[in-house]
């Protein structure tokens, strides 16, 4: 067997990241999860635990999104430019962590009986606290993961790994339904959110510092050119900031990224609250006994099956036959599964319900995986491209942002939906015809999207070959060996 040169074996070994390191990164991921999706399963309760109307109720859930809007790329360029013998993220990763568990607790210790407009005010504030401590989190540690290591391969194993860590959260989230709302459980529901919060808060805050001590920056003494992060220079910061931007959205492969992604994960989440409507009204005719927990366990084996089968395919897809590749095979073989979901919701048998999930979960399942793992090849022809520093912060901000801002839009547009096909909130029992064209929305939309999805991808083109090219130009500039 030939052997390597001592120098190109600790080459080869360097670009390969222990398992501590990835487990730490993947509990940065988990957190990254668990935080949204609480959130997300919490707010229900503003209505009917805490009395804030149905409006109101929507303002704080819209409102904070602008401030996000706002937050990502200012922390992401911070990120960027920070310099720190700590590196550029994990001190933002440490500090946010603590924040965001800490206000995520502060956020859900409303009172029942206070005034409606009281706990709305208390919860708006707290919503731009709680938003800000976590983007101080999250961003960091979405640009860590691009620079973690340089190897195109190794760094879809690292995404692979994460996201199915990732997935823990949403196997656990379905049920904060039923813990809260179980009177067993809780005299009030007030009392179960309050408490629930304590323990999601805590995780997060245990989990989330997990990458800062055992994650390692790669590089990052030998970043240039940073700004200077002070008050003096905020105005010109501004400006840079804003043609950094300009740079991002210049660069082709990534905004193809941004869109596929856009097209994927909103068609999927416009209709990711139907599911739980055709249980309901279709499958058990509007019995809520008779549902029971098959949300819930439809959600979990989704989580489930996302995590140990689908990720692991991918990542193998991934690294055999390229990124681009595997994004066009997972996504083709999730809209098979969306048109599975017909005879897959059946009143006959409602096992069936289960059928479609390994196939759906290609979608969703590959989508972030491959995207997060093309995004760090991106930033390498950024550097190429425009010179140091390198915007990982800037990307990722950017990348998560679009995200965001599409998952505002669908949830606008599945109220639409379901107002379009007839759905009758105040109804016991839906009407045949509306069932029928839920559930024909609930097919079309996801299949369409992702179809559309593939089509921007098909002109990828930073392929292995491009991207290890570019690896050795950039070696080259620096002067590395």
């Amino acid at each position: 067997m030939k052997t390597l040169p001592r120098s190109q074996e600790e080459a080869v070994s360097s670009k390969k990241i222990p398992i501590l390191e990835k487990a730490a990164f993947g509990s940065g991921h988990l957190v990254n999860n668990l935080l949204p999706g609480a959130l997300g399963v919490f707010q229900f309760f503003l209505l009917t635990a805490f009395g804030i109307n149905p409006f109101l109720a929507g303002l704080l859930g819209g409102l904070p999104r602008l401030f996000d809007a706002i937050t990502d790329p200012i922390v992401g360029y911070v990120s960027d430019n920070t310099k720190s013998r700590y590196g550029r993220r994990r001190p933002y990763i440490f500090m946010g962590a603590i924040l965001a568990g800490l206000m995520f607790i502060m956020l859900w210790q409303m009172n029942p009986e206070a005034s409606q407009m009281f706990n709305f005010w208390y919860f708006l504030i707290m919503s731009l606290l709680f938003i800000a401590a976590n983007t101080i989190f999250s961003t960091p540690l979405i640009a860590l993961g691009y620079e973690m290591t340089p190897d195109y391969k190794e760094r879809t194993r690292l995404m692979g790994f994460a996201q199915t860590m990732g997935q823990f959260a949403w196997m656990i989230v379905p049920w904060f339904w039923v813990i809260i709302a179980n009177p067993n459980l809780f005299a009030q529901q007030a009392d179960g959110v309050r408490t629930m919060a304590w323990f999601v808060g805590g995780a997060c805050i245990v989990l989330g510092i997990l990458p800062a001590i055992f994650c390692r920056e790669v590089g990052y003494d030998k970043i240039t050119n940073q700004a200077n992060l002070t008050l003096k220079d905020a105005v010109g910061n501004l400006k840079d900031l804003i043609a950094k931007m300009a740079e991002v959205f210049k660069n082709r492969p990534f905004v193809r990224i941004c869109g596929a992604t856009f097209l994927v994960f909103n068609g999927f989440q416009m209709v990711a609250s139907f599911s739980y409507f055709i249980i309901l009204f279709y499958i058990f005719n509007g019995d809520y006994e008779l549902t029971g927990s098959w949300p819930a366990w439809f959600s979990t084996i989704s989580a489930v099956m996302t995590a140990f089968v689908v990720i692991p395919i991918i990542t193998w897809m991934a690294n055999k036959l390229g990124k681009r590749t595997a994004f066009i095979y997972s996504t083709g073989i999730s809209i098979v599964g969306y048109i599975l979901k017909w005879w897959g919701f059946s009143p006959e048998n409602p096992w069936l319900m289960f059928m479609p999930i390994p196939l759906m979960a290609f979608g969703i399942g590959g989508l972030f995986v491959l995207m997060m793992s093309m995004t760090a090849d991106v930033c390498d022809l950024d550097e190429l491209e425009n010179g140091m520093p390198r915007k990982e912060g800037t990307f990722g901000a950017i990348y998560w942002w679009m995200v965001k801002l599409g998952q505002g839009l669908a949830l606008v547009l599945s109220g639409a939906v379901l107002a379009l096909v007839g759905f009758d909130q105040n109804a016991a029992v839906q009407a045949p015809q509306t069932m029928i064209n839920l559930r024909i929305a609930d097919i079309v939309i996801p299949a369409v999207t992702a179809a559309i999805a593939i089509w921007v991808m098909w002109g990828y083109d930073l392929t292995e070959e491009r991207a290890e090219e570019i690896q050795r130009e950039l070696v080259a500039r620096r002067g590395e060996i």
